[in-house]
C-alpha cells in the first residue's frame, strides 16, 4: 500500500489551498478530484466576488479568513497575472429606512479591519448614474476574479511546492487512524487503498456525506447537510455600472445584487432557492425563466431603469449549507482533532461565500490545524 504524507479530497478552490499549504510545510501532498479536471463543482459556479469582509461576525472564521484571503488572492493574481479588477462595491440603500442597516454593515466592517465610505445619495449617484439610492456604503477593495484562472495559479504553487492532482480519483472511504493505530487507510472508488497520517476533506457539497464514510468518526461530528441554489440572470446589452452594486441586506440575505464580468457584463443574482434533495448528485443546475419575475421586482428598487425582457437566463450555483431553513446560519466548521479526537483528520464543512475569497487563508488555516 502506497504512503503519502498528506491527501486532501476536493480539488476546487479550498481543497488546492489546504493541498498548497501542506505542500509549502514541505510535506508530500495528493489532492483527490472525483472530477476530471479542477474546480468543476461550487468553485466554479459563483459570483467571482472578491468579497472584502463587510458582513461576517467579528472574531469568526468567516470575518478573519476571508479579510486575510482577500490579501493573499490579491497578492496572488499580481505574482501569476491572473486577471482581476478592484472595482469596488456599493451598498445601496433606497431610502432612508434602510441607513440603520448600512450602519450596522459599517461598524462590522471597521470592527473587521475594512475600510468603508458612507456616500450619500448624491455623492452615490455620481458614481452610479443609474441608481436610485439615498446613500450607500463604498468598499474600495471588494473586486472581482477570472476563478478558473485563479485555481490554475493555486494549482501551479501547490505543484511547485512538489504536491500533485490526481484527477478522475474518487475517495469511497476511510479507516480513521483511530481505528487502525498507525495512519488513515483510504479507499478510493476503483479500489485502491493509500495510507497517509494527515486527511483533509475539502469535498465541498459531498464533505458530509463523504465524512459518514470515515470508520472511527462519531457520527455526532458530522453536520446533517442542506443545499441552496442560486440563480444567476444576465443583462442584455450593455452595463450602466462599472462597479458592484448590492442592495442593503434583509435579514441573512444579501439579496439579488448586480456583479459585472471582466469584460464588463452586468449580472443579477443569486436568489435564494433552498432545494428538497440530500444527493448533490441528483441536483439540477438548470436556471428557470420564470424565476427572472422575481429578480426584474427586486432590482427595481435600486435600478428603475432595468427594461422589461433584459434578463437572460445564466447559470446557478448551490451553497453546502450546514443550517435548515428558517435558522440562523452558522459560522464555517473547520473540525480538526481538537474537536473530534481523531490525530490527523480535518473535515471542512459548510463553506460557502466567502469561500473563494478565503480559500488560501483557510488553507493555512487548515495546516496550522494538522502541523
Amino acid at each position: 500500500m502506497d504512503r503519502v504524507d498528506a491527501v486532501v479530497v476536493g480539488a476546487g478552490a479550498v481543497g488546492l489551498a489546504v493541498g498548497r499549504a501542506l505542500a509549502q510545510q514541505g510535506h508530500e501532498v495528493v489532492v483527490l478530484e472525483k472530477d476530471t479536471a479542477i474546480g468543476q463543482g461550487v468553485s466554479s459556479r459563483n459570483s467571482e466576488v472578491i468579497h472584502a469582509g463587510l458582513y461576517y461576525a467579528p472574531g469568526s472564521l468567516k470575518a478573519r479568513l476571508c479579510v486575510a484571503g482577500k490579501a493573499m488572492l490579491y497578492a496572488l493574481c499580481e505574482r501569476h497575472h491572473v486577471p482581476h479588477q478592484r472595482c469596488g462595491k456599493l451598498v445601496v440603500a433606497t431610502d432612508a429606512s434602510q441607513h440603520a442597516a448600512l450602519d450596522r454593515i459599517a461598524q462590522t466592517a471597521a470592527t473587521n479591519g475594512v475600510p468603508v465610505e458612507w456616500k450619500t445619495g448624491d455623492q452615490t449617484r455620481a458614481l452610479e448614474p443609474a441608481l436610485n439610492a439615498s446613500g450607500a456604503l463604498w468598499s474600495p477593495s471588494t473586486g472581482i476574479v477570472d476563478s478558473h484562472a485563479y485555481m490554475l495559479a493555486i494549482q501551479a504553487e501547490l505543484e511547485h511546492a512538489g504536491g500533485v492532482v490526481a484527477l478522475g480519483s474518487a475517495l469511497h472511504g476511510a479507516q480513521l487512524a483511530n481505528v487502525t493505530g498507525d495512519a488513515h487507510v483510504l479507499t478510493l472508488a476503483d479500489g485502491t487503498q493509500l495510507a497517509t497520517p494527515r486527511l483533509v476533506n475539502a469535498a465541498a457539497l459531498h464533505a458530509c456525506q463523504l465524512a459518514t464514510r470515515f470508520e472511527g468518526l462519531a457520527r455526532e461530528h458530522v453536520p446533517t447537510p442542506h443545499y441552496a441554489k442560486g440563480s444567476y440572470y444576465t443583462l442584455a446589452g450593455k452595463s450602466p455600472f462599472t462597479h458592484l452594486v448590492y442592495p442593503a441586506p434583509v435579514d441573512a440575505w444579501l439579496g439579488v445584487h448586480v456583479t459585472l464580468d471582466l469584460g464588463g457584463q452586468a449580472r443579477f443574482g443569486p436568489d435564494l432557492e433552498w432545494l428538497d434533495t440530500d444527493e448533490p448528485d441528483a441536483i439540477d443546475y438548470r436556471v428557470q425563466p420564470e424565476r427572472a419575475e422575481v429578480f426584474y421586482a427586486a432590482v427595481r428598487h435600486y435600478w428603475p431603469g432595468l427594461p422589461d425582457g433584459a434578463l437572460q437566463p445564466a447559470y446557478s450555483g448551490v451553497r453546502p449549507k450546514i443550517h435548515a431553513p428558517g435558522t440562523p446560519a452558522p459560522d464555517w466548521r473547520i473540525d480538526g482533532p481538537a474537536l473530534h479526537g481523531v490525530p490527523g483528520l480535518v473535515n471542512l464543512f459548510g463553506i460557502e461565500s466567502p469561500g473563494l475569497t478565503s480559500a488560501l487563508a483557510i488553507g493555512e488555516h487548515v495546516a496550522e490545524l494538522l502541523r
